[in-house]
């Protein structure tokens, strides 16, 4: 593969992983970031740094980060109510009454009625795992 390709593999990659990444270490999402800003670039490079992030422990305040960005792609469109109600739900995520789980189930809530393709793909919202990096 040509360095052309293996950089669109990467970002490719990236673009499915960088919510789940984000959501356990934001030291390796910005890592990554500037990574793939560099003119040549390794997916097995990426795949590791990934890997690396994802054997981290859960941090909630990881996950809060991951899933304030993720509202921003629903910021637009969600109701006042709405908004409350996932806000509460990660205050009470912090307070341990609602699983990381429960929110990634709201989320998947929100892209039935505000679909998005993106994060539809993301590895943190449908919890699969990228091919390449099995």
């Amino acid at each position: 593969m040509n360095n052309k390709e293996e950089k669109v593999q990467c970002q490719k990659l990236w673009a499915n992983n960088k919510y789940l990444v984000l959501s356990h270490s934001s030291k390796i999402y910005l890592e990554i970031r500037t990574y793939l800003k560099q003119e040549e670039v390794s997916l097995s490079k990426v795949s590791e740094l990934i890997n690396q992030a994802i054997s981290l422990p859960e941090d909630k305040g990881q996950v809060t980060n991951a899933l304030h960005h993720v509202w921003g792609y629903f910021k637009k469109f969600a109701t006042k109510e709405e908004k409350d109600h996932f806000f509460e739900m990660i205050e009470e995520y912090h307070n341990n009454k609602y699983k990381k789980e429960g929110l990634i189930n709201e989320v998947k809530y929100l892209l039935k009625k505000y679909p998005n393709r993106y994060l539809e793909e993301s590895t943190f919202i449908n919890g699969g795992q990228d091919e390449t990096l099995a």
